[in-house]
């Protein structure tokens, strides 16, 4: 480094003028990028249908108690289907059917729920864990039994996502693309089997989800904020660069202040003398 400045005395100011030439060019550019954004936000609404009380068949038969019915579910945009079932004997069994085919986990809906998989314990995620099939089937340990259930593990359909376009219009478009979907068939058989002659017809109440477009808007961040914390990324990795080669710069110069103050004190006896 000294060398180099020997041969050429405008290297330090030609390396500081450099990198506030590259931190402005790269500052910009992402704050261009901020201020020009093509992805954008649409939201959903969410339309609960509830039904209470389902009317159920009773079948006894070999000792067993079976209860019956069906819902017709709106199958446009239909996302949720939860099913809870109380007043059970125990030991009873819960079948949900539904020819469309749905998503189901004993997780599905629990906040922050793991799974064990392989010996490692790991965050459940539907897509990987859920059960995909026509018929959802759980046995009762209490008197009551909740199941949850999806018609699509896309969390596009869900809430809200986010869609690239060049213009409000194209991202409306394929937001409604993203929403849009049809479960068929959307018919729901409940099927209960209990233990016994029963007389108790259990309670049962499914809530279905059906999502529809709401609005979408251009994604929005704060310019101000993320120029500077842009800057002070850039700056901090130019700085990761030249603080070591700035310190053997001042450390070199120092040490020749050093030595040409030995030279003239040296310099100065011999005078003397």
């Amino acid at each position: 480094m000294k060398k180099a400045l020997a041969q050429n005395p405008n290297l330090l100011r030609t390396l500081i003028g450099l990198s506030l030439t590259l931190i402005l060019l790269l500052s910009y550019a992402v704050y261009g990028a901020t201020i020009s954004p093509s992805y954008y936000i649409y939201e959903t609404e969410a339309t609960n249908s509830s039904y209470n009380d389902v009317e159920l068949t009773k079948v006894v038969q070999n000792n067993e108690t079976t209860w019956l019915g069906t819902i017709a579910a709106d199958g446009e945009n239909l996302t949720w289907v939860n099913m809870t079932v109380d007043d059970l004997a125990a030991g009873a069994i819960v079948r949900m059917t539904n020819k469309g085919k749905l998503y189901s986990h004993p997780f599905l809906g629990v906040p922050d729920a793991e799974v064990e998989v392989d010996g490692k314990t790991v965050d459940f995620r539907c897509s990987e864990h859920c059960t995909y099939s026509e018929s959802i089937e759980v046995e009762a340990e209490t008197s009551s039994v909740s199941i949850q259930s999806l018609t699509s593990t896309d969390p596009a359909r869900r809430s809200n996502g986010t869609v690239f376009a060049t213009s409000l219009s194209k991202a409306e478009q394929l937001a409604r693309q993203e929403i849009e979907y049809m479960h068929e068939s959307s018919q729901i058989v409940i099927q209960i089997t209990e233990p016994g002659n029963k007389s108790v017809q259990p309670q049962v109440n499914v809530i279905t989800v059906n999502e529809a477009y709401a609005n979408v808007e251009v994604f929005k961040i704060d310019a101000a904020t993320e120029f500077l914390w842009a800057l002070a990324a850039v700056v901090g990795c130019f700085s990761m660069v030249l603080i070591p080669s700035f310190t053997v710069y001042f450390a070199a110069r120092a040490k020749e202040r050093k030595n040409e103050e030995k030279l003239r004190l040296i310099h100065e006896e011999s005078s003397d003398e």
